[in-house]
Order: C-alpha cells, then structure tokens, then sequence
C-alpha cells in the first residue's frame, strides 16, 4: 500500500528532478521564469538559487510564503490566473524560457478541472524551446509531453515542450 507520505515523498522527489531537469536544459535561453502559485516557497526558494541569469516572476492570488522564500514585490504577480496570465502574455509575450505550476490541491477532479482551464493560457506564453514542469497533467495543443527524468516518479510531474 502506497501511504500519503509516500505519495508526498514521491511528488517532492519527481518536483525537484523535474525542476532541475528544466532549468538546465533552459539554461541557454534568455526569458523569464515564471512560477504559478507560491504557496510556502519551497520550489521558487529552490528555483531562485538555481536559476542564473534570467528574471524569475511569481503569479499568486496572496503572498503567504515562508520569509525566506518571499520574493520581492516587483517580481510578484498577483490576482487569480485566468486573470493574471492573459496580461503577462500582453506584458512578456511568448517569451517565458521556463514555467512552473503546483497550483492543484488534493482533489483530482478540481485539479484536473483547473488545468484544463489555464493550460490555454499557459502554452501562449512559452518560447520555442521552453518548458513547462507541472504537478498535474496539462492539456496542450502545440506543446510535446517529455519522459522524466530517471529520478521521477511517473504520474507524479510532467514535463511539456514548445518545439515551434
């Protein structure tokens, strides 16, 4: 029987392999990082450490982060997505190099709801080339599912590529 804290352990093992795995093969690219939903701060926490050389920008409806993970204010988006991303795309364009979002709770159905509702609004703003590492399955029609990384568990995170 797999336990809930196995099934945490599991989705922090694949955030982290996913993440990472995203921000190297990025890494060449010049556009924001966008992360959705900051909740404590532990993935933007990890994210602002490992990501150089490019603009890291948080969309959260109210800012509850640990102190150490807060990022600063003219880096915060806030409101509710549907609202937020059709005016990042008018502000950035389709130029993020990176995309995070952990934004589901522990209903699958609601989850599951909520991603098709934004994933329209999250593949606009992806450059060719940029990814986007997700909690939840998204519903995309321009961008390609990648395989995890070997240290994630399948079903856990997905990882979505804008080829062209």
């Amino acid at each position: 029987m797999i336990t809930r804290l196995d099934l945490f352990i599991d989705r922090m093992v694949s955030q982290r392999a996913c993440l990472d795995f995203g921000i190297r093969e990025t890494a060449s690219l010049s556009g924001p990082v966008f992360e959705l939903g900051l909740g404590n701060g532990r993935t933007y926490h990890h994210m602002k450490h490992n990501v150089t050389g490019r603009d890291l920008y948080v969309f959260e409806r109210a800012v509850a982060s640990h102190p150490d993970s807060t990022p600063p204010e003219d880096r915060v988006i806030l409101g509710d997505v549907r609202e937020t991303l059709p005016e990042a795309l008018k502000r950035f364009g389709a130029t993020a190099s990176l995309i995070h979002a952990d934004l589901g709770g522990h209903n699958r159905d609601k989850n599951d709801a909520f991603a098709r509702l934004i994933s329209p609004l999250v593949e606009p703003l992806l450059a060719v080339g940029g990814l986007m590492v997700s909690s939840d399955r998204m519903y995309f029609d321009a961008l390609r599912e990648m395989p995890l990384p070997s240290e994630a568990v399948a079903g856990r995170c997905f990882i979505y590529r804008r080829d062209a």
